[in-house]
């Protein structure tokens, strides 16, 4: 059962880092200028979802 969390963990943090691509391709598209600013933003917040399926492994392993 503990392994259907991860899954869906993973699942939620592969849709999450779609949805922040998206964002940042969008970004830079509308102001090219700001590309490197909306670049270390991205990979903030990916880094942040993917600390949440880290959290969650450890926590059911």
């Amino acid at each position: 059962m503990e392994h259907l969390h991860v899954g869906m963990t993973a699942f939620a943090a592969a849709i999450s880092v779609g949805a922040i691509g998206v964002g940042a391709v969008t970004a830079v598209g509308r102001n090219p200028g700001a590309a490197n600013k909306i670049l270390v933003q991205s990979i903030l917040a990916i880094a942040f979802v993917e600390a949440c399926i880290f959290y969650v492994i450890f926590l059911v392993k």
